[in-house]
């Protein structure tokens, strides 16, 4: 699909075969060209990976309707996103019920990581996702906050710099909490409760 051109629900597209059990449907958002097989990869530009051209900014995504993604993915995406909250808000709207969205990010206790690159526009931290929460939200007395999504955090996976990949868990806990650069990236798994 040219870059510029009406995107499309999946259901439009030509090969809709793959999408014929809709609980199968599961997209990567801002894929570049490294979406997994299966997957319905979405980006702004069309390279090899992409099957949907479209801009993630905004909103609301023509293409996905409301609870109709079994599961959502993207890499080092969010720490780009000007709107975190209205992407977050978005990607719950087309999950299912109990649908899954798993994000993989620089960790924003690695100062270089989360700020090397001039197009990210904030450090993510798995504190970051309890914002997200209706039980985060409530338990920070936080509920006047304009946001419609609630997420569960499923699971939290850290990728610690060689140095530390190597020590015990207490040890690389420790560091996580207190020192900088030692955790590279993070992998959150949230849930969509609806």
């Amino acid at each position: 699909m040219p870059v510029g051109t009406e995107p499309q629900h999946v259901s439009q597209l030509p090969d809709f075969a793959p999408y014929t059990d809709p609980t199968a449907l599961r997209i990567d958002l801002a894929c570049g060209a490294s979406k997994p097989k299966g997957w319905t990869g979405v980006d702004i530009a069309k390279t090899d990976g992409v099957d949907i051209v479209y801009d993630l900014t905004k909103f609301p995504w023509t293409f996905a309707e409301d609870n109709s993604v079994s599961e959502l993915r993207t890499s080092h995406y969010v720490e780009h996103v000007h709107d975190l909250v209205a992407f977050m808000n978005e990607c719950f709207r087309i999950l299912k019920p109990n649908g899954l969205f798993m994000i993989q990010c620089p960790y924003g206790g690695n100062v270089v990581r989360a700020w090397q690159d001039p197009f990210h526009v904030r450090p993510i931290f798995p504190e970051t996702f309890q914002y997200f929460s209706a039980a985060g939200r409530k338990q920070m007395l936080l509920e006047h906050y304009p946001i419609a999504c609630d997420f569960a955090v499923e699971s939290t996976k850290f990728m610690f710099d060689p140095h530390w990949a190597v020590r015990g868990d207490e040890a690389r806990e420790w560091a996580r909490k207190y020192y900088v650069n030692c955790v590279m990236d993070m992998e959150i798994v949230l849930r969509a409760l609806k």
